[in-house]
């Protein structure tokens, strides 16, 4: 549900001055503007996200932006022998796909799927990141995580008891039992049961 908030009210020359072109660390305001984050507290701005990967082709929208929450530690599917239908892709950036498919399967439920529909309020369509978009998501922290902090959102757990993350890709061969684990500590890779409970981060597709 898009929720009707008021906006900030700037002049001719801050709207003049304001770089709203894509780069990453810009933040993503709730009214769909990316600006710096000096911009975004200067006009009293709500950020919702960070930019962490800005296309060069248009190919995968204009970017991709990191919700300032974290989600609490949920199971990937509430049953084990099913597969849930995504890409079991590891190098492809399907997350959209493969977290609307985890939502979709109705042989199996997905708690994480779930919860990802329900975090949302801005009318932007947040998924579970796929292996391939966790590993820009890696390459972008030391940029990022300092953003999420000071836009008062949950910095990326980098420890061993906390930085291991829900993808959306199930393993190639086990997909109705496994899914990957993606430690944004250390960038590896893990084969976890579905049934267990772990975080997750909701990203978005930046769109004009």
């Amino acid at each position: 549900m898009l929720l009707a908030l008021p906006m900030a009210v700037s002049s001719c020359d801050d709207h003049e001055h304001l770089d709203t072109a894509l780069h990453i660390g810009h933040i993503v305001c709730s009214d769909g503007q990316t600006l710096s984050v000096e911009e975004c507290e200067r006009l009293h701005k709500e950020p919702v996200a960070v930019v962490f990967s800005v296309s060069a082709n248009g190919e995968d929208g204009e970017g991709l932006a990191v919700g300032l929450r974290e989600l609490s530690p949920v199971e990937f599917s509430d049953t084990l022998g099913v597969a849930q239908g995504t890409s079991a892709d590891t190098e492809k950036k399907d997350g959209n796909a493969n977290t609307y498919a985890m939502y979709a399967n109705n042989k199996a439920g997905s708690p994480l799927a779930d919860a990802v529909f329900s975090v949302w309020r801005y009318g932007q369509s947040a998924y579970i990141p796929s292996v391939a978009e966790m590993r820009l998501l890696y390459a972008a922290l030391p940029v990022i995580n300092p953003l999420l902090a000071r836009c008062g959102g949950d910095a990326i757990s980098l420890y061993d008891d906390g930085c291991w993350y829900w993808s959306s890709t199930e393993v190639s061969g086990q997909a109705g039992a496994k899914a990957w684990l993606y430690s944004l500590g250390t960038g590896a890779m893990q084969e976890t049961p579905k049934t267990e409970a772990h975080p997750a981060r909701v990203i978005i597709t930046l769109r004009k």
